[in-house]
Parts: structure tokens; C-alpha cells; sequence
């Protein structure tokens, strides 16, 4: 919506709240040490994969190039 209304600062402010909601969540995507991969890691790791989707568009949206690794 905010791409076809020309609106950039729309789109950079609500990319800024997608990275914001998922930043708290990035620490525990992966298991530690031995632990065994669980359905809460899937879906964290699905989650995060789904937001650097959204972001790396958004910022295509924008004309930025999005990063390949953070």
C-alpha cells in the first residue's frame, strides 16, 4: 500500500517495525551446544527467514540492495 501510494516513509517506518519485531526473537532461532533442534527453533527459524523476506522486498521496494548475511 505504502510503495503504490509513493508514500517511502510508510514503507521504511513499517519495514523498521517488522525488524524491531523479530530482532528480540533472533538469539534463540538456533540450538545451543547439544541441544536437539525443537518446533520452537523451526519456528523461529521459519519466522526469521519469512522477516528477511519481507525486509530484503521492502528495501528492493525502496532501492536499496538488502544484504545477503547480517
Amino acid at each position: 500500500m505504502a510503495a503504490t501510494q509513493r508514500a517511502p516513509d510508510r514503507l521504511a517506518r513499517h519495514l523498521v517495525t517488522v525488524a524491531d519485531a523479530v530482532l528480540p526473537f533472533l538469539p534463540c532461532v538456533l540450538p545451543r551446544g547439544e541441544e536437539k533442534p525443537s518446533a520452537a527453533h523451526r519456528a523461529r527459524l521459519a519466522l526469521a527467514e519469512a522477516a528477511g523476506t519481507v525486509l530484503a522486498g521492502g528495501l528492493s521496494l525502496l532501492g536499496i540492495d538488502a544484504p545477503e548475511h547480517l
